[in-house]
This record gives structure tokens, sequence and C-alpha cells, in this order.
């Protein structure tokens, strides 16, 4: 049965162990693994011989993208495969074709699906039709290639991640919310999100997150107290107050939204409440002065440009995980 990847929790505590062990191991070793070339194609050349070649991969984008295309288009070539990168209204997919009848298409042309997009749905649908591999490169809702570079990260500076306490503040009603909940939970962490009233993730969300909790150890806390989630924290992380596609449509309601946030910044203040020895994330692009501080992600305890760097392995990982398991 193909294997997909479209919210954290499609990877068990194990089995994400399995694709950070194999990121950090492709770090060190970044052309070690090639499970997109030399695969056989069934093509003859002139010889009479069977052909291999190396298979593509396409890298679908609704969105626009600096390091989710940059990390699976080297990642893809350093594997051995070849990168097919499709932009917004360069394909009929989802106005004049189906998502369910691109799918059929692409997976007897490509080896994987890469997609970044809007709504969660939609990626549900094409893994549904696809017999190829389907990974969540972001949707409205979730960003879990992410979570696994955060949490490469947090391993590299902390040695290890169950028993950790992570704390997210912002808005905690978007797609990195979401992630931090179910990858942190499902990693062992104790999972911390705040956010103001109207800002906080769904029910569904949360219940999901409990529910792994209890599998792992770890455990979830949805606050609107910044305080209470930065409690001696290990690590602290945010994302921008303003979600790509969600921006406001005057001045004044850009105002009213960063004055709505103000207090979830991560600032010195913010820090100073956090474990001495705290890491903080951020996934970028970053507003100094917003939702973070230039003293505090240029600051000694930023690790933002390692996770930066970890999408790269992590991607990696995760699609020769995926591959091995068809």
């Amino acid at each position: 049965m193909t294997r997909h990847f479209l919210i954290d929790t499609d990877l068990s505590q194990a089995e994400q162990t399995e694709v950070l062990d194999l990121a950090a191991e492709l770090k060190q070793a970044p052309y070690s693994r090639s499970p997109y070339a030399g695969i056989d194609t069934s093509g003859i050349n002139a010889d009479g011989a069977a052909t291999t070649g190396r298979q593509t991969v396409a890298v679908i984008f609704d969105k626009t993208s600096t390091r989710t295309r940059v990390s699976f288009a080297t990642g893809i070539a350093d594997l051995g495969g070849v990168p097919l990168i499709i932009g917004a209204g360069e394909s009929q997919l989802g106005h004049k074709e189906s998502i369910t009848d691109t799918a059929k298409v692409l997976e007897r042309m490509v080896s994987t699906i890469v997609w970044r997009t809007y709504a969660q749905a939609g990626l549900e649908e094409m893994a549904a039709a696809s017999k190829v591999p389907v990974i969540n490169a972001l949707s409205d809702d979730y960003h879990p290639c992410q979570l696994l570079a955060d949490l490469l990260t947090i391993r590299e500076h902390k040695g290890t991640l169950a028993g950790l306490t992570l704390a997210y503040l912002g808005d905690a009603a978007n797609n990195m919310a979401n992630s931090y909940l179910l990858a942190g939970v499902t990693a062992g962490m104790h999972v911390r999100v705040a956010g103001p009233e109207g800002h906080l993730p769904q029910q569904s969300v949360i219940d999901l997150a409990i529910a792994r909790a209890a599998e792992t150890g770890g455990s979830v806390l949805v606050t609107t107290d910044p305080a209470a989630a930065l409690a001696d924290a290990d690590v602290v992380a945010t994302d921008t107050w303003i979600s790509m596609g969600q921006e406001p449509d005057s001045a004044s309601a850009k105002d009213a939204t960063y004055e709505l946030f103000s207090s979830y910044g991560v600032d010195a203040a913010a820090m100073a409440q956090a474990a001495p020895d705290a890491v903080v994330l951020h996934c970028l692009p970053a507003y100094r002065g917003y939702e973070i501080a230039a003293e505090v992600i240029d600051g000694p305890q930023s690790v933002v440009w390692d996770e930066a760097e970890n999408r790269l392995h992590a991607q990696k990982a995760l699609m020769v995980w995926l591959m091995d398991r068809r």
C-alpha cells in the first residue's frame, strides 16, 4: 500500500524517528542514497538491453515559495532524480481538470507528487487517487515537512526530543501551530500553544494531539496566556502573524491584527521566561519587530538558519523513506 505524508500524524513515533535518523545520516553524507536513480524504466535500447534512468518528481506550487522550492528541487537532484516544478496556473489542475484525474495522469509519469497548496482536502483527494507517494509541502491546515526540519534541528541542539517542552506563540489557529501540536507530541514532547481568543487551534486538532500524546508520553496545553506557555520551555517557536493568503484588505485591519498579537511576540522579555538554554525557531519569512525581535532571531539562542537548512535534509529523508515503502 502506498504511503503518503499529508499530516504530521501520518508517521508514528517510531517512523518519525526513522525519518529523522535518516535525515541526520543524509546531512553527513548527502549523496549516499539514490532512490530516484538507476530504476528500471522498462525501456529497450538499440542493443536490446533494458535501460535505466533518473525518475521525475512533480513539485506543484499553488503558493509562492523560497525554502520549499529550493529544498525540494535540490534534494530531489541530490537523490538522483529530476524535479519537475509546476507553478500556479501552469497546469490544468483544479480548474480544467479534476484533482483525481490529474493524480491518475501523474502517477503514470512521476515517482512522487509534492504539492504546496491551499485546501487540505485537495491533498487528500490527490493521495486517494494516486499510486505514488503524495507529500504535503504546505496546506492551509498543516506544514508537516517544516516540522520534520524543526524536530531535526531541536534534536541536533538538545540531543533528544522526548520530554522536552516546546512553546509556540502567535497565531495559534494556523498551519504551523497545528503541526507543532501534532508533530511535537508524536515525538513525545510537551507542546504548549498560546494565542489570543479566536486564534486557537480547532478542537479536532487538539483532540488528535491529545490522543497521540497519550501514546507517546507527550502533553498538550492550549492557552491564551503566553507566560503559561513560555515557563521554562526548552524550545520557543513562532511564525508570522499574518499567514499567506490571509492578508488584511486595509492598513487599519493590518494594524488591528498586529495589536491583537502584540503580547505574543518573541522578544528578550519572552525569552527570559523560558529555560536559560532555550533555542528559538521560526519557519521564515520573519518580520523583525513583530512576531520576533531582531535581537532574538539574530541572537545566540536562534537556530533558525540550521532550521532552514534542515528542510533539505529532512525532506530528502522523507522521500527516501516513502520510496522504500512503495
